[in-house]
């Protein structure tokens, strides 16, 4: 059974620091791209940061781009996202994915995580 478990979410202030983390489990992790989307309320999902296989390509969302940085970890299953310098408008729920391109959101989905960042 595929599980996707996101944690680390919370209540932060603006340019406060956080990181999120997903553990997988029930599918070969080292052969899925991973990433992170995040879903504003009325909005829809949108790319935050991608991850290859290994570690080596990565792919950021215009808005995140050099405030957020993406890692994995194949020997623990895990994905992280540190979040710096947070912003109200990156309150949102944060979802971890695995699919096979960094160019389309994957197959797999966990249950999300919320981050809000008061002004």
């Amino acid at each position: 059974q595929v599980q996707l478990v996101e944690s680390g979410g919370g209540l932060v202030q603006s340019g406060d620091s956080l990181t999120l983390s997903c553990t997988a489990s029930g599918f070969e992790f080292n052969t899925y791209v991973m990433s992170w989307y995040r879903q504003r309320p009325g909005e829809e999902r949108e790319l935050v940061a991608g991850i290859g296989k290994y570690g080596i390509h990565k792919r950021y969302g215009d808005s995140v781009k050099d405030r957020f940085i993406i890692s994995r970890d194949n020997r623990k299953n895990t994905m992280s996202l540190r979040m710096n310098s947070l912003r109200p408008e990156d309150t949102a729920v944060y979802y971890c994915n695995a699919g096979t391109t960094l160019s389309l959101q994957g197959v797999y989905w966990g249950q999300g995580t919320q981050v809000t960042v008061s002004s």
